[in-house]
């Protein structure tokens, strides 16, 4: 008798970490009657083991605000549990708590300053045009590898002061990092590790070549310029890294493709960004908000609390949906639909919330941006030629494939 998967034997339709509900894009219908009827609910049985789901914009905003009774540190950031003697600790500073979190956060927050920003928009700019202008008119090919995937894949080399004729090995290995259905079998597990261990061999190198040498305005360098960082043990050195890697591609990388994606499923939204190039900035937010590059983070109870009503147990694991939250209809109204002129469209969870909130999320806005200038600047409409291929997670939202064509309009 052949065995049943959990997703078969489980009488619970709203057990919303199923990855199929993201590979096929059915997500949204378990998450709107979830809003209205059981914003905190309990799953007894899933793939990742028992947990809350928090679905609405404000009970994520209200476990975010309390991160010393919900924990990012005793059960990580996914609704994946570490697995004594089969994982690996590779502690991260989103991952951890209060007072080092802080410490570690403020090593890297100077990476993404407004002045950083600013010194760095020229050269975005600049590689955004060219890949752009190597793009054939009328002629298929594939959005997400051609554009979304090379111009941040690009980035975070600079960010890393990286090699760059090494560049698509950052994408490599967060698409490894990333994908939380790899702990479902134990081949893709370890494979997993093997990954993660050449990533920290190869960046160990790196780090090596800069001990000892000035400061310089690359991520690795404030590392080891810095007390909070400067003395991490390798494992650590390779959580951080991956937290990174995965921060800077997946965010910018998905809502890059869903730029192009969501745009030709509202003409309408699209036509008022072609017409008024001063909607950008707000566009900007609410592809953010549309998309929602991350579909969850996780937190852990450190005691027993309420929650809506709802009683959780010390121990208990909240898994915060923010690709539900972005679609709450008491926050957004039409909220399926992307309105490029949204009037709070920046309200978005798609960073998250308080002490956690992206760290790079002004980059990953400046990148998107200037994306859209520069596509306004050649009249450049992105045509969706067939559905895209997504990615099967309930972590990371995002897109494989995207056929596509550009136009003038």
């Amino acid at each position: 008798m052949a065995t049943q998967s959990v997703e078969a034997l489980t009488a619970d339709p709203f057990d919303v970490s199923r990855a199929a509900l993201y590979r096929d894009d059915v997500w949204q219908a378990p998450f709107r009657t979830l809003r209205a009827e059981a914003p905190v609910h309990y799953v007894p049985h899933s793939d990742y083991g028992p947990y809350w789901s928090v679905s609405t914009y404000k009970g994520i905003v209200e476990v975010e605000s309390l991160p010393d009774l919900y924990s990012s540190e005793a059960g990580g950031i996914t609704i994946a549990d570490f697995q004594e003697g089969r994982d690996v600790r590779m502690p991260m500073f989103i991952a951890r708590d209060r007072p080092v979190h802080t410490a570690q956060r403020r090593t890297v927050a100077p990476a993404f300053t407004p002045s950083e920003m600013t010194r760095m928009s020229g050269d975005i700019r600049r590689r955004t045009a060219d890949i752009l202008d190597s793009l054939e008119w009328n002629t298929p090919f594939d959005w997400v590898d051609t554009v979304s995937v090379e111009l941040t894949t690009q980035m975070l080399a600079i960010l890393f002061d990286f090699p760059w004729e090494d560049r698509r090995k950052l994408t490599f290995w967060s698409d490894w990092a990333g994908d939380i259905e790899l702990v479902k079998t134990e081949e893709l597990r370890q494979q997993r590790l093997v990954h993660m261990f050449e990533c920290g061999a190869y960046f160990q190198n790196l780090w090596n070549a800069k001990v000892g040498k000035e400061p310089t305005p690359d991520l690795i360098s404030m590392m080891i310029h810095s007390d909070a960082m400067r003395e991490m043990d390798h494992h650590e050195f390779i959580g951080n890294l991956i937290l990174l890697i995965v921060g800077g591609n997946d965010t910018t990388r998905n809502s890059m493709s869903a730029l192009a994606y969501g745009l030709d499923c509202f003409p309408d939204a699209r036509a008022k960004l072609e017409g008024d190039p001063s909607l950008i900035p707000n566009a900007t937010q609410e592809i953010l908000r549309w998309q929602t590059p991350l579909a969850h983070m996780r937190r852990t109870a450190t005691a027993d609390t309420e929650l809506m009503g709802q009683t959780i147990r010390a121990g208990d694991k909240l898994a915060l949906w923010y690709i539900s939250a972005n679609r709450d209809e008491t926050m957004f109204e039409d909220a399926d639909t992307i309105r490029v002129d949204r009037p709070n469209a920046r309200r978005h969870l798609a960073f998250g919330h308080g002490i956690h909130r992206c760290v790079g999320a002004r980059l990953a806005e400046l990148q998107i941006g200037i994306l859209l200038e520069e596509m306004a600047k050649r009249r450049m409409r992105v045509n969706v030629l067939g559905e895209p291929e997504r990615v099967a997670a309930c972590f990371v939202h995002g897109y494989r494939k995207l056929p596509v064509e550009i136009s003038k309009y």
